[in-house]
């Protein structure tokens, strides 16, 4: 018997997750690695290292599996998107630490491009100047790191997100690649060709030969070398980035359908089909496949801490001792009594962003107590989802009748029920909430013949539990107004 390996690497861990035919769970392997803030506002992470830990959950997840590489038919690839990474193409070796999506320190480019081109730009590529670009990342590492500058020049090094960074690992440097959907949250990409925006690579005079091939999201890039995956030689079949197959994974393949992944921040998707909505009001348009030729667009809103916040009660706030106490805590009291948790670690994400604001608490009163504050931190990440949400349906037009929801975040019964009720819609969860690995597993498994299509996978979603609204109008509106003027205080916080 054959199956399909899934490799999800994330922010904070990368996952292993091996599927069968009927798309049962067979084995999973999970580890966190290091997170490195230098400064303030800069996030990195350790190529080598992130390479080395999903070596190790791959070899796992066979050992729990009880099977060998050689009975993986394909492998998948989802991964956070937009970090960004320069290695030597000769010895395989990273050139310095890659720059995660969370990172701050290129808001003055940002900054720059919005003043030169901003919104011809946005226009072009579908994607908004933030500083999770990784166009503006690229440029900061040429301009601020003479030994990047120098290994470009000599063309010795090249550039990769986190997909292209491991395909390059699995296949022993046979293929530089990324894929479409990946690709155009880069801000390198233009929306309508599907090929880099040359203007975008002239305004921030980005050389062509250190970028990835793009390709489609299910197709075979290369195989395995017997190195890199334990004697056998496997075909890399599928890529997405981790929000859009989320998406594939959720069964959202018709417009208007909708997801939310709730992991260190907050995504929200919604199909649009072959339609491109070129971004404004804070969301923006991102491919979120393309298979067989055929591209399906989309809208995402972000808030680039979500659950994130929850780690923050742990290891800064001190309050809980594991990520699931927040909810047992949320639920020691009957609401927030008027406290507010603004978690703009970072910035605001959709529709504000705002690179200026920062965390605050609001409401608080001398009969505050942490569990006040607990359920604020779990509630914040609802009302940052319910934002970019009506965003969506303003732009596209379409009146979202649920929400699929996902991530870590999402074995929370109090937030779901939460976002049910301020959302005005019901929230389903499915039975496999890992969706984010499970679509890449999916393209990949289409890119084999696996599967025979796409509207045969849509079989095997299934509802675990459906949340309902459960509170009025006229309090959905109350807590809505509280939230937002909370959000207005929270707004330029560094610019004060």
């Amino acid at each position: 018997m054959k199956y399909i390996m899934g490799i999800d690497q994330g922010t904070t861990g990368t996952r292993a997750m091996i599927f069968d035919a009927d798309v049962n769970i067979i084995a999973q392997a999970y580890s966190e690695f290091t997170q490195y803030f230098p400064k303030d506002g800069w996030v990195e992470h350790d190529a080598e290292e992130i390479w080395e830990t999903t070596q190790a959950m791959m070899k796992k997840a066979l050992a729990e599996a009880g099977i060998t590489a050689s009975a993986i038919a394909a492998i998948g690839i989802t991964n956070q998107r937009e970090t960004t990474v320069f290695w030597d193409k000769s010895t395989g070796k990273p050139a310095c630490r890659a720059m995660v999506w969370q990172d701050r320190r290129t808001l003055p480019i940002c900054e720059e491009l919005e003043a030169t081109d901003g919104p011809a730009m946005v226009e072009r590529t579908g994607m908004i100047i933030v500083p999770n670009d990784a166009a503006t990342k690229i440029r900061w590492f040429l301009d601020n790191d003479e030994t990047i500058r120098q290994g470009v020049a000599e063309g010795r090094l090249i550039y990769g997100t986190m997909d292209t960074w491991l395909i390059w690992k699995l296949s022993g440097g046979a293929a530089h690649v990324t894929d479409h959907s990946n690709n155009s949250v880069t801000l390198l990409q233009n929306a309508r060709t599907l090929e880099y925006d040359e203007k975008t690579l002239e305004l921030l005079d980005i050389p062509r030969e250190i970028l990835p091939k793009i390709c489609g999201s299910s197709e075979i890039y290369a195989q395995t070398t017997p190195e890199a995956f334990f004697g056998a030689s496997v075909p890399i079949a599928g890529i997405c980035g981790d929000q859009q197959s989320a998406a594939f994974g959720q069964g959202c393949m018709e417009p208007g359908t909708a997801k939310n992944t709730y992991g260190t921040g907050s995504f929200i998707v919604m199909n649009t089909g072959g339609q491109y909505v070129p971004p404004s009001d804070g969301v923006f348009s991102p491919v979120l496949w393309t298979i067989d030729g055929k591209t399906d667009y989309g809208l995402e809103g972000m808030a680039d801490v979500s659950g994130a916040v929850i780690q923050w009660l742990r290891d800064g706030l001190g309050i809980i001792e594991e990520s699931g106490d927040a909810e047992k805590l949320a639920l020691t009291v009957e609401d927030s009594m008027g406290v507010y948790f603004i978690p703009a670690f970072v910035g605001l994400g959709a529709p504000y962003y705002d690179s200026y604001a920062r965390g605050t608490i609001f409401g608080i009163t001398r009969g505050t107590t942490k569990a006040h504050i607990a359920r604020a931190a779990l509630e914040s990440m609802a009302f940052q989802v319910r934002d970019a949400f009506k965003v969506m349906e303003k732009k596209s037009g379409m009146k979202l009748a649920k929400l699929r929801a996902d991530g870590g975040g999402a074995n929370s019964d109090f937030m779901l029920q939460f976002q049910a009720d301020i959302l005005g819609v019901p929230v389903e969860r499915p039975v496999i909430t890992e969706t984010t690995c499970l679509g890449a597993v999916y393209l990949a498994g289409l890119a084999v013949g696996y599967w025979d299509s796409v509207e045969s996978l849509s079989q095997f979603w299934k509802v675990e539990k459906r949340f309902e609204p459960q509170i009025s109008e006229e309090k959905r509106e109350e807590l809505i107004a509280g939230w937002n003027a909370a959000i207005d205080h929270a707004k330029g916080w560094l610019k004060r």
